[in-house]
C-alpha cells in the first residue's frame, strides 16, 4: 500500500498508522452493517447540519432537490466517500481528498457505479493548499482526531477556504464520558467500530479546535452535539458536547 508521507514542501499532519489503519478496512467503506456502519448512521445529523448551514450563508431553500448547485466543496480525509456522495447527489461540486490511496481507489469505484462525478485525489491538505486553490466550503469530518499535527492540519485546511467561505469540523471531544463510550462501550463491546481506531488521547476539545482555526482566520460560529437515542437507535443534532459534536465557521472576508 502506497501512503502520502510528506507535501512538496516537506510539511505535513499525515499519521501513517493511522492510514494503514484504515487501509486495511478500504474494502468495506460501503458495508452498511461492515466496520464503517457508524459513520452511515452519523451521515443524516451530519449532511443535515452542513445542508442546512450552507442553504443559510448562500440563501438557498433547503428543500429544493439540488440546494447546493453550484457551491464547490472539498471533504479532507473523504475516506470512501460517504459524505462526498451525497453532498454531490444536492448538486455541489465536490473534490474530496485522502492520504490513503486505498481508501481513494474505494471511494473511486463506488462514485463510478453510482453515476457521480466527484473529483477524487490522493493528495494531503498540505499539497492541494500549496497550490492556492480554494473552495466554498471546506470538510474536515471525523479527520482531526486521526491527524499527527493538529495545529498544521488546521493551517492547511483554513488555507483551502476561500474568503467568506465556510468550514466544518465533526469529531470528538476529549473527556471522560467520551472514553467510556466511544471506546470502551463502541469499540470494545459494541463493535459499531473497529477496536483500536480512535485514541482517546487524540480526541480535540472545542477551544483545542477554535482557538487554532481563530489563528488562521476562521471564526467558528456554531458548534452542535451529536448524540446517540437508544430509543430511536438514531443519531441525532443535540446540545450534548461531551462526546461526538460538528461545529462551522466562516473564513474572514479580505479587507
Amino acid at each position: 500500500m502506497k501512503q502520502e508521507t510528506s507535501s512538496a514542501s516537506g510539511r505535513t499532519s499525515v499519521d501513517d498508522s493511522e492510514i494503514a489503519r484504515f487501509a486495511a478496512l478500504a474494502e468495506k467503506w460501503w458495508q452498511a452493517d461492515g466496520p464503517f456502519r457508524a459513520l452511515h448512521a452519523l451521515n443524516v445529523p451530519r449532511l443535515t447540519y452542513i445542508r442546512d448551514h450552507l442553504c443559510r450563508r448562500h440563501a438557498r431553500d433547503f428543500r429544493d432537490e439540488r440546494p447546493l448547485a453550484g457551491l464547490r466543496l472539498l471533504d479532507i480525509g473523504c475516506g470512501g466517500g460517504l459524505i462526498a456522495e451525497p453532498l454531490a447527489r444536492l448538486g455541489a461540486e465536490v473534490t474530496a481528498i485522502d492520504a490513503g490511496s486505498d481508501a481513494i481507489e474505494a471511494a473511486r469505484l463506488h462514485a463510478g457505479l453510482s453515476g457521480l462525478d466527484i473529483d477524487y485525489r490522493h493528495i494531503t491538505a498540505e499539497e492541494l493548499a500549496d497550490q492556492d486553490v480554494q473552495f466554498d466550503c471546506v470538510l474536515t469530518l471525523e479527520v482531526v482526531e486521526h491527524v499527527a499535527d493538529l495545529n498544521g492540519f488546521l493551517a492547511a485546511s483554513s488555507r483551502l477556504v476561500r474568503p467568506g467561505g465556510m468550514f466544518f469540523a465533526a469529531t470528538l471531544n476529549r473527556t471522560a464520558l467520551s472514553y467510556l463510550l466511544a471506546i470502551v462501550a463502541a469499540e470494545r463491546i459494541l463493535r459499531w467500530l473497529p477496536p483500536g481506531i480512535h485514541q482517546w488521547t487524540k480526541f480535540v476539545r472545542p477551544s483545542e479546535l477554535m482557538a487554532p482555526l481563530r489563528r488562521h482566520g476562521v471564526a467558528i460560529g456554531d458548534i452542535s452535539g451529536v448524540s446517540y437515542d437508544p430509543l430511536t437507535r438514531a443519531w441525532e443534532l443535540s446540545r450534548k458536547l461531551s462526546v461526538n459534536y460538528i461545529a462551522c465557521g466562516i473564513k474572514n472576508e479580505i479587507t
